[in-house]
């Protein structure tokens, strides 16, 4: 649009006013006392907020060139991002079999997963299955009677293409859910640079995660939740690549004034149609892989789609709409819902394909063959096809056994203790005599050699303030990026606390820990300050939030052990059992 229509059809009243006058009344009644507010930005600015980048005195410090500065600002946005998941992948990757046992909840899952690459469904195996398969390097027979299992098979199937890569071993079923944990640190990396706009937080928020016990142990293990983070994060990575989008297009459809100053406008905030948006359609494509995964991903999906909506309400107030909300609901509610919930639908039901593919005379998966026989006289057999019937009373059993399970186990915990890491999993432990497994001659005693799922506790604890204060910017500074961390937050953990008589573990906190780092960044970030505070402060910062980053990776190495099953003194292990609750 040219000037000439901005000064005449725009509907904002104030645009001819000096911008301290189109401050609040309370800031100009404050000036009088010595008070100044910061600049507000202008439209583009708060629709499409600019990258930050090192200021120039940095540069000179560290004495970079200009030439060579532009050059590592340019590359920093993937080369920062690519170096920490290097680190994390060097950490994941690092004697990936040891130890060479099926541990924890690895002798359902591994086992599953190659059921399906073989059968297409799970089967029931051998009470010696697992040492049959560790003694001959995965050289067994896959059953066929087809066992009843209350997880989708997405997750199974991304363990089993590793298994038919590398063969049926520890190795073969750990190394998707490596490689997933280690790409989940460069997701981490990349949407916590769009995020905050800042290539630096963003490997940071991803440093934090590399460095995370918990993180590092479920990714060096075969169980479900690590690909549920994987899949999580990249939907929230798409939603949030969206918004920039969306929010590009707004801006650009705005008027624009003489001086070149994008303006707010009613009319076009209001009626701009924003497209088919294809990274809303890949966000549905990824929860319901989420879903597919590990049912909690339902809760996950409905917090993300609600997030994406009020993200557009926010974009087009900004833009100038007079009724935000009715302009989402007439414009955009319509095909956001399209764009995950159908989708994700879709994709979770082709999730079941090999099973809906499977025979229904009573050989192919369990409960494939219900509509045929206990369901044939359904009063839904005309309209429904008999795998549709079968699916869902699969579903609706499973249903059953989630909402109702609670037998007791050891490491069962509270999902009120588990931000402080109150009772962590031990997935293995041994006692080798000295010289033996790792075990050293001099020991005295026996070692204790243990694979524990614990956060690295001065992260999390870490991370209790972080929420605090993400909590505190969302309600008292509106910034709607602490908006989106809690709602990532909320979204993988507050739904347990409906089901606390249920038997659940700490590492289902895994699910929400990215969203933890980013928290935590946000807080270094304050702590470090603007880039307009004085040096003082900006070094006071820099110092205070590179000791707590110093001590995160201390405590890591320190606890090193305890994630890798690394054998060591009994006293040493002792003296690492921070916790009477952690035995």
């Amino acid at each position: 649009m040219t000037s000439t229509a901005s000064s005449t059809d725009s509907t904002d009243t104030r645009q001819d006013q000096a911008p301290h006058e189109r401050r609040p009344a309370w800031q100009r009644r404050l000036r009088r006392f010595g008070y100044s507010a910061r600049p507000r930005p202008g439209v583009r600015e708060r629709l499409v907020p600019p990258y930050t980048r090192p200021g120039p005195r940095l540069w000179s410090v560290l004495g970079v060139p200009p030439r060579a500065a532009d050059r590592l600002v340019r590359w920093s946005g993937w080369g920062g991002p690519l170096l920490v998941t290097l680190l994390a992948g060097v950490l994941r990757f690092w004697n990936l079999g040891s130890p060479k046992a099926v541990i924890f909840d690895e002798t359902y899952y591994a086992k599953d997963a190659w059921a399906l690459v073989n059968r297409g469904f799970e089967v029931n195996w051998d009470k010696n299955a697992n040492d049959l398969i560790l003694n001959s390097g995965g050289d067994v027979t896959v059953p066929t009677d087809a066992s009843y299992v209350v997880h989708p098979p997405v997750g199974k199937f991304v363990i089993g293409v590793g298994e038919w890569l590398f063969g049926f071993d520890p190795f073969g079923w750990r190394f998707m859910t490596a490689l997933l944990g280690t790409l989940s640190v460069l997701l981490l990396c990349r949407i916590g640079r769009r995020l905050f706009r800042s290539a630096f937080l963003g490997c940071l928020a991803g440093a934090l995660m590399a460095l995370d016990g918990l993180a590092f142990v479920m990714s060096r293990t075969a169980l479900l939740d690590s690909v549920l983070v994987f899949f999580v994060l990249a939907a929230f990575g798409c939603l949030l690549v969206d918004r920039d989008r969306a929010r590009a297009k707004l801006a650009a459809a705005l008027p624009v004034d003489a001086d070149g100053l994008v303006r707010p406008d009613a009319y076009v905030a209001e009626t701009t149609r924003l497209g088919a948006r294809p990274w809303r359609w890949a966000a549905g494509l990824m929860l319901g892989l989420a879903i597919g995964t590990k049912w909690n991903g339902l809760y996950i999906m409905v917090a993300f789609c609600v997030m994406a909506v009020l993200w557009d309400v926010g974009a087009r107030r900004v833009a100038g709409a007079h009724r935000p909300r009715t302009a989402v609901l007439k414009h955009d509610l319509g095909l956001a819902f399209l764009s995950t919930v159908p989708v994700a639908v879709v994709t979770y039901l082709v999730s079941w394909t090999a099973w809906i593919l499977s025979p229904s005379d009573g050989t192919g998966g369990y409960y494939r063959s219900w509509a045929a026989t206990d369901g044939k006289h359904s009063d839904w057999s005309w309209l429904f096809p008999d795998w549709w019937r079968s699916l869902w009373h699969y579903e609706s059993q499973v249903y059953e056994f989630h909402t109702h399970l609670t037998s007791p186990h050891t490491y069962q915990s509270n999902p009120w203790s588990w931000l402080v890491l109150g009772r962590p999993v031990s997935y293995f432990y041994e006692s080798p005599a000295p010289g033996t497994d790792g075990c050293p001659a001099d020991a005295g005693e026996k070692c204790a050699r243990e694979v524990l799922a614990l956060g690295t506790p001065v992260l999390w604890w870490l991370g209790c303030a972080a929420l605090l204060y993400v909590l505190w910017r969302w309600a008292f500074r509106r910034d709607w990026r602490a908006g989106a961390i809690a709602c990532g937050v909320a979204a993988g953990y507050l739904p347990w606390f409906v089901y606390q008589e249920r038997t659940i573990f700490l590492f289902y906190a895994v699910v929400f820990l990215p969203f933890l780092c980013l928290a935590v960044a946000m807080l270094l970030g304050a702590v470090i300050g603007r880039a307009g505070a004085s040096e003082a402060r900006r070094v006071a910062g820099v110092v205070a939030a590179g000791v707590l980053v110093l001590l995160v990776a201390w405590n890591f190495i320190y606890f090193w052990p305890l994630y890798t099953g690394t054998a060591i003194p009994m006293e040493d292990w002792r003296a690492r059992m921070w916790l009477d609750t952690w035995v």
